[in-house]
């Protein structure tokens, strides 16, 4: 009986040793052999940055960025952040050593459509907010009512008009004397008066410049951020368009600027962090209480300012629905998103029935694009230019917030109604052949910024990613008709 259970105990023994050596061997080969199945390679791999990976304090928000960024683009690479210039990253669906396409044939018929517009020269009638108050600029116009004043029915300000320049660098300096909250909105923003009666509207910074927006985020729960409004004016004024209102970056003291100078209302807010910087949350709809505070680092913050237009009980504008605006909700769908046929139904109503407007909104739908802007639900017009007023472009605080992603819907305008301006179309061809390519105009732009640099280098390289896009969107429309000049309309503007 002993000896079967001496036995037994060997036989036990050996089997555990021979399955302990089949282990070894196994583990011994897969670890040699370059050549091993990629799905075993996958797990391991995956096990290793679950449990491997460790990310700091200090860089924690940066790192969930980039890892938010590296879910949506195959090129991303988390552990090596990209240049200032972008031009590391290339587009995922065009290798990198292949040339980008020239669209030689939306050139020639630009130049086509050109030339059979030619008439006689017409003069055209453009008349500012000015003219049709009857008020001059005299002598002692401050910079604030030249720009009132010059803001005309095409435009904001003219192509070679200095005042606006003169004005943003104005703004950088001229001492504060009031500050309020701003009504209305999501997110906190202040009315900043300044010594000599101008006022500015004031977004203060939430993000530095490398965060994107989280990929499990809606759009309409983004923060606003303050540099994506700097940016929209340039790349506003660089496609030519002059609708965006003026905006230009500063640094104030949280402590000396805003704190002894705000209205009491705005004032009970401020508090000091448990790091010592100077904070305050405003009271709006969200985002404002401790959790979500503004503070200065520790008293200096950054922010934009931008311009007040005319005030609205001298100068009346008057909001309009987009009819493209998203549902801002996180199951309904908005019809348009749906309805492949919804710019027909658009086209038969006023005021998109006539006149300039549905072009006007093709054009900004190319802005928003360009800067991945899907927060667009209203705009206004001048009430005294009636349906001839050019749209303001306004609020762009979430745009430039996803730069490895192209939210191909914001197109949806310029891919349902197939129209785009001959006048855009020919700029963003000649960004788009160079020699200057738009990215580098838009960063040659932003360096006059005292906030400069305002964008991340991949926002930059987005820019022409993007442009190259609207102009095959532009192809296919241009496919499906017998007439482009049906799709590419010459009119004055």
């Amino acid at each position: 009986m002993k000896l079967k259970k001496r036995v037994a105990v060997c036989v036990l023994m050996s089997a555990v040793l021979v399955a302990v050596v089949v282990v070894l061997d196994v583990e011994t080969r897969l670890s040699a052999d370059p050549d091993q199945s990629p799905a075993l390679a996958s797990v391991r791999y995956a096990f290793h940055q679950r449990h491997l990976q460790r990310t700091g304090n200090a860089s924690r928000e940066l790192a969930s960025s980039q890892l938010s960024a590296g879910a949506e683009d195959p090129n991303h690479q988390t552990s090596t952040p990209f240049p200032e210039d972008g031009s590391a990253h290339h587009h995922p669906s065009r290798p990198p050593d292949q040339p980008p396409d020239p669209y030689l044939d939306l050139h020639r018929l630009v130049a086509s459509l050109g030339r059979k517009v030619e008439r006689p020269h017409r003069i055209h009638w453009n008349p500012t907010i000015g003219e049709l108050l009857g008020r001059d600029l005299r002598e002692n116009s401050t910079l604030w009512d030249s720009f009132h004043l010059s803001i005309s029915q095409d435009e904001l300000y003219g192509a070679q008009d200095p005042t606006v320049n003169r004005l943003l660098k104005y703004m950088t300096t001229l001492p504060i004397s009031h500050v309020s909250q701003t009504e209305g909105g999501t997110q906190i923003k202040l009315t900043i008066e300044f010594v000599d009666g101008g006022r500015a509207l004031f977004k203060p910074m939430r993000y530095p410049r490398e965060q994107e927006t989280l990929k499990n985020q809606f759009y309409f729960t983004d923060f606003e951020r303050h540099n994506a409004e700097i940016a929209a004016f340039h790349l506003d004024r660089l496609l030519g368009f002059r609708r965006a209102v003026p905006t230009v970056g500063r640094r104030v003291n949280v402590s000396r600027e805003l704190f002894p100078l705000a209205d009491h209302h705005l004032r009970s807010t401020f508090f000091f962090s448990p790091e010592h910087n100077h904070c305050f949350h405003g009271k709006c709809s969200y985002y404002c209480d401790t959790a979500h505070a503004i503070c200065g680092d520790p008293d200096m913050l950054e922010g934009s300012f931008a311009i007040f237009l005319p005030d609205d009980t001298e100068v009346p504008r008057t909001r309009w629905r987009h009819p493209w605006r998203r549902s801002y909700s996180r199951r309904r769908r908005a019809q348009w998103e749906t309805d492949s046929g919804y710019c027909e139904l658009v086209k038969v109503i006023y005021p998109y029935s006539e006149g300039r407007r549905l072009l006007d909104l093709l054009d900004m739908a190319v802005l928003d694009f360009l800067m991945g802007n899907m927060d667009r639900h209203h705009y206004e017009t001048f009430k005294m230019l009636g349906n001839n007023s050019a749209p303001v472009h306004l609020d762009h605080g979430r745009g430039f917030g996803k730069a490895h992603h192209d939210e191909l819907s914001i197109l949806a305008p310029l891919y349902q109604c197939c129209l785009l301006r001959h006048s855009t179309l020919a700029t963003l061809l000649r960004y788009h052949k160079g020699p200057e390519r738009l990215s580098d105009a838009l960063r040659a732009s932003l360096s006059t910024d005292p906030l400069s640099p305002v964008l991340w280098g991949p926002h930059l390289h987005a820019v022409d990613r993007r442009l190259a896009m609207v102009l095959a969107e532009v192809r296919k429309c241009v496919a499906k008709t017998n007439d482009p000049s049906k799709v590419i309309v010459h009119d004055s503007h």
